[in-house]
């Protein structure tokens, strides 16, 4: 018996609200690039929109001109998607309440996550989407998930609830410790102004 080994995301579908609707949100709102447009090959009543969220990847949208718009959270129940969270740039980041109160979108504001901030607010049907930005970046060679895995060792050996700046940070630095080689004998913390 094998894994089934996945390689990423190769896209996530949603049910949204009416054509142009799906486009002034995903497009006009987050800057997708709508890529394509065709008929919902399972139900040629829908119609399917493909967005470029910024990687390459896809973000499709089921749209039906009968679907009115509720952006009022629904409680999701087991087995529901919970929330869809996109990257943005730091100085991006920094202005999106701004750009979501000029349209009048409520938000949660930012929420510091440890090793990320986030802004919450909803689509026209009401899933949950989150705007995130990292608050590191991660060493030569590294991946952000190997930080991240780093950063939760240290976190449970510390016995500390969350990962936090301090967590990640320490997590750099044990990284770059074990691929990165120097000359020294001694790779501890110095003080050079012999304080």
């Amino acid at each position: 018996m094998q894994k089934i080994q996945t390689q990423g995301l190769h896209h996530v579908t949603l049910a949204g609200a009416g054509r142009q609707i799906s486009i002034d949100f995903w497009e006009g709102l987050l800057g997708m690039p709508l890529i394509f447009d065709q008929p919902n090959l399972d139900n040629p009543a829908e119609g399917h929109l493909y967005f470029d969220p910024g990687d390459g990847r896809l973000i499709t949208v089921f749209t039906d001109e009968n679907r009115t718009p509720d952006p009022a959270r629904k409680k999701p129940v087991p087995g529901d998607v919970h929330h869809l969270a996109f990257a943005v740039s730091r100085v991006t980041f920094t202005q999106a309440v701004g750009r979501l109160a000029e349209r009048g979108i409520w938000n949660t504001g930012v929420r510091d996550r440890g090793f990320m901030d986030s802004i919450y607010f909803h689509d026209p049907m009401g899933l949950l989407i989150e705007l995130a930005t990292w608050k590191f970046e991660p060493p030569a060679g590294c991946t952000r998930t190997e930080v991240l895995h780093q950063a939760h060792l240290i976190r449970v050996a510390r016995g500390d609830k969350a990962i936090a700046e301090v967590h990640v940070a320490a997590a750099i630095e044990a990284l770059v410790a074990s691929r990165q080689p120097t000359l020294s004998p001694d790779r501890g913390p110095r003080d050079p102004y012999g304080r």
